[in-house]
């Protein structure tokens, strides 16, 4: 079987992003985007779903953390969606429940070919993280955008902020992983149209 991966790069005033995935990994990231927390929760997504991810990043960090998230989001969206192609024989609905200590999140998806993100829930800041909370949502928009899938993510509980981010990542990536799994039973696209 080939392996499907795609390399997408980006550069604006803001960053300057070259991004290569691979959707047959072990679930390896290499690479670093400067904001330590996010490369933690880009490694929690590619070790849950089984993907090798390579990135080099360079952000206006003196100004925000916004434009490097939502812009690796945009590039992970991209490569993500040329890595899985014309989406033939692969399951392509997925759903995870992803506990993480007292967080627990669901995630539902569809790979498409139409880009919606549905996020519910609170995130509660914590100064200590040095990390915007809002910025989980942002990312998941720009990834689920450019990938064209459909995507939903419910925070059902949670307290710590660390868990329920983490929870997030971890459950799109389960939930990635068993979209993009191969159905020997599938002929072409899993769709009625």
């Amino acid at each position: 079987m080939k392996e499907r991966k795609a390399t997408v790069s980006r550069e604006t005033r803001e960053t300057k992003i070259q991004l290569s995935v691979n959707l047959e990994g072990q679930g390896h990231l290499e690479g670093s985007t400067g904001i330590g927390f996010f490369d933690h929760m880009l490694h929690s997504l590619t070790k849950t779903a089984l993907l090798n991810l390579s990135l080099q990043v360079e952000g206006d960090l003196h100004v925000d953390q916004h434009h490097t998230i939502e812009d690796v989001g945009i590039v992970l969206g991209q490569a993500f969606g040329q890595a899985v192609g014309a989406r033939a024989g692969i399951r392509r609905f997925a759903s995870a429940f992803l506990p993480m200590d007292e967080a627990l999140v669901r995630v539902a998806l569809d790979i498409s070919g139409r880009g919606f993100l549905l996020f519910e829930g609170d995130i509660p800041a914590n100064p200590a993280l040095s990390f915007d909370v809002q910025m989980v949502e942002e990312f998941f928009r720009a990834f689920a955008t450019n990938a064209q899938l459909t995507l939903h993510i419910d925070i059902l509980k949670g307290r710590n902020t660390h868990h329920i981010i983490e929870a997030v990542f971890k459950g799109v990536g389960l939930a990635l992983r068993q979209a993009v799994e191969f159905d020997s039973r599938i002929q072409g696209v899993l769709s009625t149209k």
